[in-house]
């Protein structure tokens, strides 16, 4: 029996998604949209590469949620975009009622599944799914952390000149402007980056990745990025499917963990075929707390404006 993955929000990071899982070849998708003919459209668009690139993976467009029962696996894709000027935390009022009304749907027709939110503003979206849904911790994730660091990745690859694959790191705390890109822990091919780049230059970098998404935006004018989020949801896919249990930092319901109660947010974790299967605790220094905290804080004052 192949796993059955629904994408809310055909849209671009929804649409893209589903091409990347089709290529995987090892799930079927469903894509659900409310504007007619559109999801289907896609679709069926889609089918007809699988001959060319040789993936099996049925796609299925649709405007009824009956469609997406049974689903294994839920990515909330779902809501106002974000535009010129508009800060995540200006998406909250207007997501909140899309996002609540899609996991009941959703949790209607599978409710065994797990959710992957990607919808901002994320950590308050997660919050919200998680709150709506009643589901355990484990099966409400959101997509943040990873995005965040391949944006960090990419701008200290590129500064150095170097592979992607021999930088590592990680971003912890809200996505948002008070994310925690942990400079630190970063390092290239085992190498600290302190020993690599000048303290001022690390911070640039440090600035640019926790203004990369509206980076983007103001580059293209209307929309927002979507071939690195939707490359970031796929390998938090592959890693529940597959069971590969990799440790990627995401936003995840803290119960404790770092000293925040109750929260979602961007930590690095397990992910496994039970979804969320450990969080994993860094040591960070007094500043990195601090930070942290205050990334936290800045969750919980949207989290407060829901009323949940």
């Amino acid at each position: 029996m192949r796993t059955k993955i629904t994408i809310v929000g055909a849209g671009f990071v929804g649409s893209t998604l589903a091409q990347r899982l089709a290529e995987r070849d090892y799930a079927d998708v469903v894509m659900y949209d409310i504007v007619p003919n559109m999801p289907q459209g896609k679709a069926l668009d889609m089918l007809q590469a699988g001959p060319v690139l040789g993936y099996d993976s049925l796609i299925v467009g649709t405007n009824d949620y009956a469609d997406t029962a049974n689903s294994d696996l839920v990515v909330i894709t779902s809501g106002f975009p974000r535009k010129p000027g508009m800060s995540r935390d200006d998406l909250l009022r207007k997501n909140q009622e899309i996002v609540t009304q899609v996991v009941q749907e959703i949790i209607k027709y599978s409710p065994n599944c797990m959710l992957i939110v990607v919808t901002n503003p994320l950590d308050a979206m997660a919050q919200l799914a998680y709150h709506v849904s009643g589901f355990p911790r484990n099966r409400v994730v959101g997509m943040a952390g990873v995005l965040d660091t391949a944006r960090f990745r990419t701008f200290i690859a590129q500064e150095l000149n170097v592979s992607v694959r021999d930088v590592q790191a990680y971003v912890l705390g809200g996505h948002g402007d008070t994310m925690v890109p942990l400079a630190r822990m970063c390092t290239v091919a085992g190498v600290p980056i302190s020993q690599l780049l000048p303290a001022e230059r690390i911070e640039q970098i440090i600035q640019r990745t926790r203004d990369g998404g509206a980076e983007i935006v103001n580059l293209l004018g209307t929309g927002s990025a979507y071939f690195a989020p939707s490359a970031a949801v796929l390998q938090m896919i592959d890693s529940i499917v597959l069971d590969k249990k990799m440790i990627m930092p995401c936003s995840a319901y803290l119960q404790g963990e770092y000293g925040i109660q109750n929260l979602f947010v961007g930590v690095p974790v397990k992910l496994g075929a039970n979804g969320v299967e450990q969080i994993i605790e860094l040591e960070l220094t007094e500043d990195e707390r601090a930070l942290l905290h205050k990334s936290a804080a800045a969750v919980q004052e949207l989290v407060k404006v829901m009323g949940i």
